[in-house]
């Protein structure tokens, strides 16, 4: 798999309409590639319910996804298949998605698990990428994308998303240090150092909310430092971070759905526990949530490593780490409704 990822040339859309026309057009390029038989698998109807629990932070092997297992596919296949995600994902999201891909695969080449499933990944797409409306979910044990797009509504959503990473410093293939969430943690500090003491006694002191991948959530805000509170600079400083998960395509899909986040920031809530500066040879990693009427992200270390221990390898803490990005006012782009799990659920703190 890490080789079909790599062959997958990136190239970053400068529009929403650019971005939803060239994913169309890698997802017939990969439907071509298919048998009928294949094809039936992967496809269902844009408005399917199977879209709402066929994602988790589960392995595959507790909660069934949907369409087609890459492992299954041939090497054109697979490369075709990573071709899609490096139509609809910016430079920088894709080589998040394809670290954390290459993590999995790192600990099941290296670690004591004997979890069958790891490295894991499986597509599917949720209406036909030659009408107005489709969607391309893909994702595994530490990923779960779920993107919707709408050529008509010019609209593209990552809601709901789960990014994971295990081990969060591994060593590839080829002998380079990759470090999927280095982004994600160098934002995290950036907007935690720009508090005040006092912001950050408010940040600390609120509870860290959980809301389950691929389960139905109530989206509390809960307790901790209020975006009405932020300076410029330091809200500025939390879109940048919210990004992460939020603007995952191309630039004009990231400013339309922070500029919508942002209007309503006033009344969003952060929380924060754990560790205080960026050093991951200290302590047991951070958690944090980020909770208002139009995000939810939640970030949670795991305690403890699920059997995938490695020697001299962090799979603790800050090396497994699972996120989930959900939108309380259009998760699947209002499409289709939450349904409750079918297989095993937890938080972004699930095991």
């Amino acid at each position: 798999m890490t080789e079909a990822a790599a062959a997958a040339e990136t190239s970053e859309s400068a529009t929403t309409a650019e971005t939803i026309a060239a994913t169309a057009e890698a997802m017939e390029a990969f439907l071509a590639t298919l048998s009928e038989e294949q094809q039936d698998a992967v496809l269902y109807a844009y408005d399917d319910e199977t879209r709402t629990t066929s994602w988790s932070n589960f392995p595959v092997t507790f909660v069934e996804r949907a369409g087609l297992n890459l492992a299954d596919l041939t090497e054109e296949q697979q490369v075709a298949a990573m071709g899609v995600l490096e139509a609809l994902l910016s430079d920088e999201a894709y080589a998040t998605v394809v670290g954390i891909i290459g993590g999995d695969e790192y600990l099941a080449e290296n670690s004591s698990s004997t979890e069958s499933s790891l490295g894991q990944y499986y597509i599917a797409f949720f209406g036909d990428p030659a009408d107005t409306a489709f969607a391309v979910q893909y994702g595994g044990h530490h990923l779960g994308l779920n993107a919707a797009l709408d050529a008509s509504a010019g609209t593209i959503t990552f809601a709901p998303t789960h990014l994971g990473v295990q081990p969060a410093v591994y060593t590839n293939e080829e002998g380079e240090e990759v470090q999927p969430f280095d982004g994600i943690y160098t934002d995290a500090f950036a907007f935690f150092d720009s508090l005040t003491a006092e912001q950050q006694a408010t940040l600390t002191s609120g509870e860290v909310s959980t809301c389950s991948p691929g389960d139905t959530c109530d989206f509390a805000t809960g307790s901790g430092l209020q975006g009405s509170d932020l300076t410029e600079e330091q809200r500025v400083l939390l879109l940048d971070l919210l990004a992460n998960w939020v603007g995952m395509a191309d630039e004009q899909t990231t400013d339309a759905a922070l500029a919508e986040i942002e209007a309503t920031l006033d009344d969003t809530v952060v929380a924060w526990s754990g560790e205080t500066t960026y050093d991951m040879t200290a302590g047991d990693g951070i958690s944090f949530s980020v909770s208002g009427p139009d995000v939810y992200v939640a970030l949670q270390a795991q305690d403890g490593s699920a059997g995938a221990d490695v020697e001299g390898v962090t799979t603790s803490g800050w090396g497994h780490v699972h996120t989930i990005y959900r939108d309380p006012s259009n998760d699947y782009a209002g499409v289709v409704e939450q349904q409750a799990a079918t297989g095993m659920a937890g938080g972004p703190g699930g095991a």
